[in-house]
């Protein structure tokens, strides 16, 4: 059995999964199994985007989580939580998120922008990073 071949059986066998839900993208937290038979967690973020003919697809990231590391990533994910809400509080702060947030006037607005210049580098927009 190819290496391609045991990767897509491993990514079959979930043994216990949670999904959250959150606007264009989703998190899968799934625990798996190890060929020595130990568990380890996924962690996918999927993200829906629009190709330039309109059709619909999906970048996915994930991040591989082995026991060992549990404490020690929970202990950092923790204190850069508690960092962000004790410097920007729990609020979202961001143009989509105002009340008043016009998604029309949103994307006609990030058109505009990516057209102005395509062959400048720094004409980037970092903000939904």
């Amino acid at each position: 059995m190819s290496d391609f071949e045991n990767l897509e059986k491993m990514e079959a066998d979930g043994i216990f999964s949670k999904v959250l839900r959150a606007g264009r993208r989703t998190y899968f937290f799934d625990v798996r199994e190890t060929r020595a038979g130990d568990y380890y967690l996924t962690i996918t973020e999927s993200k829906k985007n629009t190709g330039d003919d309109g059709s619909f697809f999906y970048k996915k990231h994930k991040i591989y989580l082995y026991k060992e590391d549990f404490e020690s990533f929970k202990d950092m994910l923790d204190e850069t939580t508690q960092y962000v809400f004790q410097n920007k509080g729990e609020e979202v702060i961001s143009e989509r998120h105002q009340k008043d947030f016009d998604t029309k006037k949103y994307k006609s607005d990030e058109k505009d922008e990516g057209e102005t210049n395509l062959e400048s580098f720094t004409d980037i927009n970092f903000d939904d990073i």
